[in-house]
């Protein structure tokens, strides 16, 4: 691993454990086993290297997410919607570290700046194409795409959070919670 590659990783786990506000060059230098002038020479200043650390994990995270979303034209809406959900919450923890970097950040930034809206727009945009594709092939009615992808979003992002950050798991089977939520989306909550 190179220099640039220590002090980026030491940089990110420094970031993650500290938060944004105790994130500091002798930290970051230690964890990196470098001196800080090596930081400052290679990096410039610390916000420059927060920033390229993050743009580093937050690209690697969108890699993983495009992958887990991805789909072909043969898969159904509820194999693609189950294997999607278990694919992400079955991510090991050190993956979801970005994402606790982007909730710590939400009040420092812009929001059109945050890492969440990144992850957010990435995840919405293939289930929004997904779920264009499935309308196309009249395999679901002719729902709004974005309304519905961001519902299947707000659902993944609540596990992410609330399951990975704070235990905060059902009481049951997550095969069955999945398949819950699934019963919800095919049938609706309305008695017919």
């Amino acid at each position: 691993m190179s220099t640039e590659e220590r002090i980026i990783n030491a940089s990110f786990h420094v970031l993650e454990e500290n938060g944004i506000s105790k994130t500091t060059t002798k930290k970051i230098a230690e964890e990196a086993g470098v001196s800080e002038v090596t930081l400052f020479r290679k990096f410039k200043s610390k916000d420059n290297l927060i920033e390229v650390s993050k743009k580093v994990f937050v690209e690697e995270f969108i890699k993983q997410i495009n992958k887990i979303f991805e789909f072909d034209d043969s898969i159904s809406v509820n194999d693609y919607l189950r294997e999607s959900y278990l694919k992400i919450i079955n991510l090991p923890g050190d993956d979801f570290k970005i994402i606790k970097v982007a909730l710590e950040e939400i009040d420092g930034i812009p929001f059109e700046e945050s890492i969440i809206l990144k992850i957010a727009d990435t995840i919405i945009n293939k289930l929004k194409s997904f779920f264009k594709m499935q309308i196309s092939k009249k395999n679901i009615r002719d729902v709004n795409p974005d309304i519905l992808a961001i519902s299947i979003y707000s659902v993944f992002f609540e596990t992410i959070v609330l399951w990975k950050f704070f235990a905060k798991t059902p009481q049951y089977d997550v095969n069955k919670y999945i398949d819950d939520f699934l019963d919800v989306l095919n049938n609706g909550i309305l008695i017919k």
